[in-house]
């Protein structure tokens, strides 16, 4: 059984940070491309970053908006993705996905998201 289960949303100020996690489980996390997308009221969902694993390392991308911001990260031993938050904006208001995608795209998995909400 395929499982993607975000937590750590919730309601931070402006400027503030919060530490998204994906805890997975029935699929070949350290061969899949992880990623996080977010949805906010009224717009489509986007790519917020994503990581591969690599010989060398991860690597990683991230949407312009959140360059400098967001770290994503992620723990193959125990197949959790993360996503750290910082410097939180109005505009980061959304729920967040976790994404994985097996290699060449046979399984594309999205957890059911958890909600982030930055105001005053």
């Amino acid at each position: 059984q395929v499982r993607l289960v975000e937590s750590g949303g919730g309601l931070v100020q402006p400027g503030g940070s919060l530490r998204l996690s994906c805890a997975t489980s029935g699929f070949a996390f350290s061969s899949a491309v992880m990623s996080w997308y977010r949805q906010a009221p009224g717009k489509e969902r986007e790519l917020v970053a994503s990581t591969t694993s690599a010989g060398t390392g991860n690597i990683t991308n991230y949407a312009d908006s959140v360059k400098g911001r967001f770290t994503i990260s992620r723990d193959n031993a125990k197949n959790t993705l993360y996503l750290q938050m910082t410097n939180l904006k109005s505009e980061d208001t959304a729920v967040y996905y976790c994404n994985g995608r097996t290699p060449f795209g046979w399984y594309n998995y999205w957890g059911q998201g958890t909600q982030v909400t930055v105001s005053s």
